[in-house]
C-alpha cells in the first residue's frame, strides 16, 4: 500500500477545521476567563549571583522549590549553590535571552492559558488553577511543563525553537512539536491527564489508541482553534497523507488484526514515538495509532451530540467507543 502525496486533492468531508483556518465548533466561547497571575521566575533567577541569593530565591518561592526543585531531597546550601551556578552560566544566560526574544509577548501567552482554563473550567467546574502558575528558564532540565494542583512551571526554553543555540535532546521530529505555539496545547494535553479515566489492565492497541484519542480531543475542545498539526505534532504534509489514506491506515489494523494485541513492542510501534511507521508505509508518521484514536473519538461525538466532554473523559470501556462510533473511514 502506498501512501501516495500525488492524489490528495481536497480534504474529503465538509468538516472545516483550524487546520484549513477555521475553528472546530466552541460551545464554551462564551466561558469566563480564569484569573491567573503568572510569575515569571527566570526573571528573578538569573539576578541570582551566589548561593546566598539562590537561597533567597527559594524562600521567595517556597511552592516552586517544594514542588519543582524538590527542595526536601537535598541540602538547602547544596542547591542554593547549584542555583547559583545555573544562573551565572553564561551559555544559560544566552539561552535565557534568546527565550525571551521567542516569547517577547508574555501578556499574550498570560491571557490565552486564562482562556483556556476557562474551558476546562467550563466542562469541569470543580477544576481549580494551580495556585501559582510561573515560566521559568531550566536549562533544559527536568520536564518541560509541570503541573499538579498546586504549582504550574512552563520552562520556556524548551519551546523557545530552532532560533534557539540550545534546543531539547530529541531527534528531529519530537523537536518540530517545541515552539512556542507548541506551548498551549501541550499543556492542554497535560491537564487532560486529571480527567482522562483508564483501566490500569486495558493494554490493548484499541485501549491505547482511544485513550490518547480522548487525550487529543479534549485539547481540540479547550483549545478550538489550535490546528490539528499541533495537536498531534504532524507536518502539514503528514496531516494531509494520512487524511487522505486513513481508510488504508484503518484497514492495516483490521487485516492484520492488530487492535486486540496486548504486545508492548506491537503496541509502540504505532502508539509510541517513531519518525514513522514503515509497516504501513515509510511515509506513514509515527504515532499513527494516537491520530486515529483521535478520528474514532471524533466520530463518537459527532454521534453522540448528548455525551458532554466530562462523560466521554470518564468512559474506560474502548471496544464500546468504538462500536459506538460506527467508525468506518471511506475508501
Amino acid at each position: 500500500m502506498a501512501l501516495s502525496l500525488a492524489a490528495v486533492g481536497l480534504l474529503a468531508g465538509c468538516q472545516r477545521d483550524a487546520e484549513e483556518g477555521g475553528c472546530r465548533p466552541d460551545p464554551a466561547s462564551s466561558a469566563p476567563a480564569v484569573a491567573l497571575p503568572l510569575h515569571h521566575l527566570e526573571r528573578s533567577f538569573f539576578q541570582i549571583k551566589n548561593p546566598a541569593e539562590g537561597l533567597q530565591f527559594m524562600r521567595a518561592n517556597p511552592i516552586f522549590a517544594q514542588y519543582y526543585l524538590q527542595a526536601a531531597q537535598a541540602p538547602a546550601d547544596t542547591l542554593a549553590k547549584a542555583l547559583a551556578q545555573l544562573a551565572t552560566n553564561p551559555d544559560l544566560q544566552k539561552l535565557s535571552q534568546q527565550t525571551a526574544t521567542a516569547f517577547a509577548d508574555s501578556a499574550a501567552l498570560r491571557q490565552d492559558m486564562a482562556a483556556m482554563f476557562g474551558r476546562v473550567k467550563y466542562y469541569f467546574p470543580d477544576f481549580k488553577a494551580p495556585a501559582v502558575a510561573a515560566t521559568y528558564v531550566s536549562g533544559l532540565m527536568g520536564k518541560d511543563i509541570f503541573i499538579n494542583d498546586n504549582l504550574l512551571v512552563i520552562s520556556l526554553d524548551w519551546f523557545a525553537g530552532p532560533q534557539a543555540s540550545y534546543r531539547p535532546d530529541l531527534p528531529q521530529y519530537m523537536l518540530r512539536r517545541y515552539r512556542p505555539a507548541n506551548v498551549l496545547p501541550t499543556l492542554a494535553l497535560a491537564v487532560s491527564s486529571k480527567y482522562n479515566k483508564h483501566q490500569l489492565t486495558a493494554t490493548s492497541m484499541l485501549d491505547q489508541m482511544v485513550d490518547q484519542g480522548k487525550r487529543l480531543y479534549f485539547a481540540g475542545q479547550v483549545l478550538p482553534c489550535a490546528p490539528d498539526s499541533l495537536l498531534i505534532g504532524y507536518s502539514g504534509k503528514e496531516l494531509k497523507n494520512v487524511r487522505f489514506n486513513e481508510a488504508r491506515i484503518w484497514g492495516h489494523f483490521l487485516e492484520n488484526n492488530l487492535l486486540y494485541t496486548t504486545t508492548p513492542f506491537v503496541v509502540q510501534k504505532y502508539v509510541g514515538e517513531r519518525p514513522n511507521v514503515p509497516e504501513i508505509d515509510r511515509t506513514c508518521p509515527g504515532r499513527v495509532g494516537q491520530w486515529v484514536g483521535l478520528q474514532i473519538v471524533r466520530k463518537y461525538m459527532s454521534e453522540h451530540s448528548d455525551v458532554s466532554l466530562a462523560q466521554l473523559m470518564a468512559q474506560q470501556d474502548a471496544q464500546r467507543l468504538l462500536n459506538d462510533s460506527h467508525y468506518r473511514p471511506k475508501k
